[in-house]
């Protein structure tokens, strides 16, 4: 097995203003907080794996991939990418390595996509004939060609999405960063952006590190996940491993009748509003057809959604469970 990502111990702090105290008193003596965003973070990526890299929003995840980047160096802790050290060797870890980022735009707004492709290959020294058929590949695949002569400012964000996947790949990297490369899609060009990776990865042997918030994303291409709140690593494994630890599940439930609590020993049932009804429970303790049931015998159902906790409820619960072991 090849290790192309090799993180032990990362860490990186930052200082941050605070604003208190009024305007004036924020300008002249401003107070200042230390926010780590990563704290002793260690894994290993192999050659042709599709990482799933999430967490809430500041939980340390973009502070991670500038680091694996070379855009950021850290406090401490070592790292290398393909054998280098990313933020000394950065030109040499650059050359073979794609970023995408979901809100931002490596390609050049006011121009044609085809001029930023042959920009892109004159950055990255591209040989003639690779990028030919590189390019010709990634267009006939991501179904470009109508769009190569359209100033980018004028695609659509789905357009858009697909060109900047060719122009991270155009150099033919080894690994490929994804941050939110679905944020914002429509769901037919979430599931083109998808099938593109997954074929990427199966087929070239991409290796793959994505980030993102949405868990549609994780079940549908992710193997491995990392999760990572406020900067310490929670979990790594399998992507269900994840998905099935979450221990509560919920009922939203619209009813004909109201519920009786005797009727849900241990189980917390709440009012939400008019005919609306919450139930929480642990699916290791009842399952949710037996709670189904007992609803729809009993009060008749109406409507009902049964959900999993969001992701931010996942860490916080991770916590919590590592302070229980703690004491």
């Amino acid at each position: 097995m090849s290790i192309l990502i090799d993180a032990e111990r990362l860490q990186k702090s930052y200082v941050v203003k605070k604003r208190s105290g009024g305007l004036l008193k924020s300008f002249v003596a401003p107070e200042t907080v230390h926010v780590e965003a990563l704290r002793d973070v260690s894994f290993q990526i192999a050659r042709g794996e599709l990482v799933g890299y999430i967490g809430p929003n500041g939980a340390g995840k973009s502070t991670t991939v500038k680091i694996l980047s070379g855009i950021l160096t850290p406090d401490g802790g070592r790292c290398t990418v393909l054998g280098a050290v990313p933020w000394k060797e950065r030109v040499r870890v650059v050359s073979r390595i794609g970023v995408v980022f979901g809100q931002r735009s490596q390609l050049w707004w006011d121009l044609p996509v085809i001029d930023s492709f042959e920009l892109l290959k004159e950055i990255y020294r591209v040989h003639k004939e690779s990028y030919q058929k590189t390019k010709d590949e990634l267009i006939d695949r991501l179904a470009l060609a109508p769009l190569l002569q359209t100033p980018v400012r004028q695609l659509s964000l789905g357009q858009r999405m697909r060109c900047e996947l060719a122009a991270s790949l155009l150099h033919n990297p080894e690994i490929l960063f994804l941050d939110e490369p679905t944020i914002g899609l429509d769901a037919v060009s979430k599931l083109a952006v998808r099938e593109f990776i997954m074929d990427q990865n199966q087929k070239r042997g991409l290796t793959v590190i994505l980030t993102t918030h949405d868990m549609d994303d994780i079940a549908a291409l992710c193997s491995r996940v990392l999760l990572i709140g406020q900067g310490r690593l929670l979990h790594d494994g399998s992507a269900r491993d994840l998905l099935m630890d979450r221990h509560e599940r919920r009922i939203t439930a619209t009813l004909l009748k109201e519920p009786l609590p005797e009727w849900f020993r241990g189980i917390k049932v709440k009012h939400l509003h008019g005919q609306e009804w919450l139930v929480c429970f642990d699916p290791d303790q009842v399952p949710a057809a037996a709670i189904i049931s007992i609803l729809n015998e009993r009060c008749g159902i109406i409507d009902i959604i049964v959900e999993n906790p969001n992701i931010e409820e996942v860490v916080a619960q991770r916590y919590a469970q590592m302070e229980e072991a703690a004491r």
